[in-house]
């Protein structure tokens, strides 16, 4: 194995650390940021909306230019650009300069999502075998590296703009030193085996051939089913227990809690479990193990089976938007960052519409019963888990598509 590949390797858990660390820190500051700038919940939520479409329009610019650039370029870049977005909020005195530093930090976030997740198909090509999903785990640390710091400046009572000023300074800095070890060359030339000039087919034809569009719209469609799920979990999972089971509000924060770590837990082992049995075997059996989860916390009379199905989501969840992100990716090397951008673009509003559709659901249901929807979602997707097994393959799979020393020979 190249020394190169590993610190490409090494270098985009770096970024998915990094992300999640950045997004995490403006998180924890939420509440402060609100009290400071003086705006209730309903006018945050509404921001909150700003910065999502902030990142939708940057995850469809950083998928192109990766596609033209390459990512060594566009993931420091966009490393940068989310760090120095970071301080914005911190910055924000009424709602109006708040809602234009959301529209920013969101498209560097949009940004540094997508490029990170293109080179990261590019390194799981080169190792020609499945490693996304650890990837994503690496996020979740992230997530947790911001709660304990954040949590510490809280405490000590230094600013809102004190504390993403430094992260974002410390974040430029990473995303600075990390970028010597990515992948230098582009999408193009990750492409799978050497032809010549001779025998290489025109390369509209080639596209054509190896990534039918409707393909990529239904693995981004499947993404917006997934991370909608995801969505839910994120912002309901606590107030479930509190308000239909009568848990304590301490034991109440448990149910997400346990979302999270078999969340983490599954993206883990997921990877091995893609190599052994293929990726549409993990999108398959993880979402209908969702499904039973949530089906399980929907129906639950007792606090502790709803703990136990929020665990059984996690874990069930874990692996499926890894497998998407990835297949996207494969599809078309020439075109990784442009499939990626639109599969997680979808996901990304699909995470983004979860809590609204399930606030709407309950002026007809109680909340637990709205629960049966991202279930139904989950079976869908369990149901066309086989689009993952057509067109080519993912050279990741029980079936590569190249030899590993072609592929490690590019980037030695």
């Amino acid at each position: 194995m190249s020394p190169s590949l590993r610190a490409a390797r090494v270098a985009t858990f770096v970024y998915f650390v990094l992300n999640g660390t950045l997004m995490g820190m403006w998180l924890v500051q939420i509440p402060a940021i609100e009290q400071r700038v003086g705006i209730s919940n309903a006018t945050l939520g509404s921001l909150l909306v700003l910065l999502g479409l902030g990142a939708f329009v940057g995850m469809q610019v950083a998928g192109r230019l990766a596609d033209r650039l390459g990512t060594r370029i566009v993931v420091p870049t966009a490393g940068v650009l989310c760090g120095a977005a970071l301080v914005l909020p911190g910055l924000a005195r009424d709602p109006w300069t708040l809602a234009g530093a959301l529209i920013v930090l969101g498209f560097g976030n949009g940004c540094l999502d997508v490029s990170m997740n293109t080179h990261a198909v590019h390194v799981e090509k080169a190792y020609n075998r499945p490693v996304m999903s650890a990837f994503h785990a690496t996020f979740s640390v992230g997530g947790v590296i911001a709660a304990l710091v954040g949590a510490r400046a809280i405490s000590a009572g230094v600013s809102p703009a004190t504390t993403l000023g430094v992260a974002g300074a410390v974040g430029i800095v990473i995303a600075l030193l990390a970028a010597r070890s990515l992948l230098a060359t582009t999408p193009a030339t990750t492409a799978a085996p050497a032809t010549t000039a001779s025998t290489a087919p025109p390369a509209s034809q080639d596209v054509k051939r190896r990534t039918p569009p409707a393909r990529i719209w239904i693995l981004a469609a499947l993404a917006l089913m997934c991370m909608l799920c995801e969505g839910v979990a994120n912002d309901w999972s606590a107030l479930e227990l509190k308000t239909v089971l009568g848990a304590p509000a301490d034991t109440a924060a448990f149910a997400y809690g346990t979302y999270a770590v078999t969340m983490t837990i599954g993206r883990l082992l997921a990877d091995r479990v893609s190599r052994r049995f293929g990726p549409a075997a993990v999108l398959r059996y993880g979402a209908a193990m969702g499904a039973v989860g949530i089906t399980a916390v929907a129906l639950s009379p007792w606090i502790w089976m709803a703990l136990a199905g929020w665990a059984l989501f996690g874990l069930g969840l874990s692996g499926c938007v890894p497998q998407l992100f990835s297949a996207a990716g494969h599809a078309d090397p020439a075109a990784a960052g442009t499939n990626v951008s639109r599969v997680a673009g979808l996901g990304y509003l699909g995470m983004l519409a979860g809590p609204a559709v399930i606030g709407w659901m309950t002026r007809l249901m109680d909340l637990n019963h709205t629960f049966l929807f991202p279930a139904l979602l989950l079976v869908i997707a369990a149901a066309t888990a086989g689009i993952l097994r057509s067109g080519t393959g993912t050279g990741t799979g029980r079936e590569p598509e190249v030899e590993v020393g072609s592929e490690l020979a590019q980037h030695s």
